[in-house]
């Protein structure tokens, strides 16, 4: 997979500061939520502002994670950061196998079925338990429309093309 230096990859946001010592409460993207405190330097974003920070320490605290940032060693400081979009560069990624994308990679493409009806671009994905769902939102002249299509490939989708920036499913466009 080619990858171009200039792309990033939100992984989380923080959401609370977290005690007086200025560690903050940090919402996952990643599956398990444990995966982004393997990236030890985060750029943070909020309100066009980017801010570039070390992660010193973090673990799992309840259902979410917390987390130290470095020469952030009180409450005050920890609260600008409240908010931020945590990002890092794509090329920081692990590479996948072939036929395996990362979400992202596959958001604002087009679908099409089979047949060569447009059915709009995904919107986003969503994780249900038992399979990932693409929310695929309408083609312009029927832009309000909003389909949840499994992402089911080899059953449901049959073929991902990232250059053409396109989808095919076998996917019934009336449903």
């Amino acid at each position: 997979m080619s990858r171009s230096k200039s792309s990033e990859t939100v992984l989380g946001k923080v959401t609370s500061v977290y005690g007086v010592k200025g560690w903050v409460k940090i919402y996952s993207f990643t599956d398990p939520i444990e995966n982004i405190l393997q990236y030890r330097r985060w750029t943070l974003k909020k309100d066009g502002v980017e801010k570039v920070v070390e992660l010193t320490a973090g673990k799992k605290h309840g259902k979410g994670l917390i987390a130290c940032i470095n020469d952030c060693n009180d409450r005050e400081l920890a609260q600008q950061f409240c908010g931020s979009l945590i990002v890092i560069s794509t090329d920081e990624l692990p590479e996948l196998e072939d036929g395996e994308f990362y979400w992202h990679q596959l958001e604002k493409l087009s679908v099409k079925t089979v047949e060569g009806v447009d059915l709009g671009t995904v919107s986003h994905l969503i994780e249900t338990g038992s399979n990932d769902v693409m929310v695929v939102k309408g083609p312009r002249g029927d832009a309000k429309k909003e389909r949840l299509i499994p992402y089911l490939p080899g059953q449901v989708v049959t073929d991902i093309d990232l250059e053409g920036k396109t989808i095919t499913v076998d996917w019934d466009p009336e449903f």
